[in-house]
């Protein structure tokens, strides 16, 4: 499901279309200093960054089919949290399967703050 243009989304839907890989969707929703924590490596800081890593991501994933395997949204106050497991298949056969949890802070409905869990695991 696509966020709709013509009206303000809710955080739930932004959330859930940047955990999707749906970032041109979400990117209008993003803060000036965002702060987007990758656990376990540098954080990407300001809004310019974290569209430049989700535009590369995209790039990578255009030919990568996802299937998400868990897709799970919580919602607290100011926050949204999606658990996800999803399968990735390249088009050259190799596959991988990544858990992954975000956790997304919202301010005036754009997000402030992100932080990422991402392991890869067995398929």
């Amino acid at each position: 499901m696509s966020l709709n243009p013509t009206k303000t989304a809710t955080p739930v839907e932004i959330a859930q279309a940047f955990s999707s890989h749906r970032f041109e969707e979400a990117l209008p929703y993003i803060a000036d200093d965002i702060v987007w924590s990758l656990v376990g490596d540098e954080p990407v800081l300001g809004r310019e960054t974290v569209e430049k890593v989700c535009r590369e991501s995209a790039g990578y994933l255009a030919d990568v089919t996802t299937e998400f395997q868990r897709f799970r949204t919580v919602v607290g106050g100011d926050s949204v949290v999606v658990d996800s497991l999803a399968r990735y298949t390249e088009a050259g056969g190799d596959v991988s399967v990544v858990a992954s949890c975000d956790i997304y802070d919202f301010v005036d409905g754009r997000i402030t703050e992100i932080v990422s869990y991402t392991i890869e695991i067995d398929a």
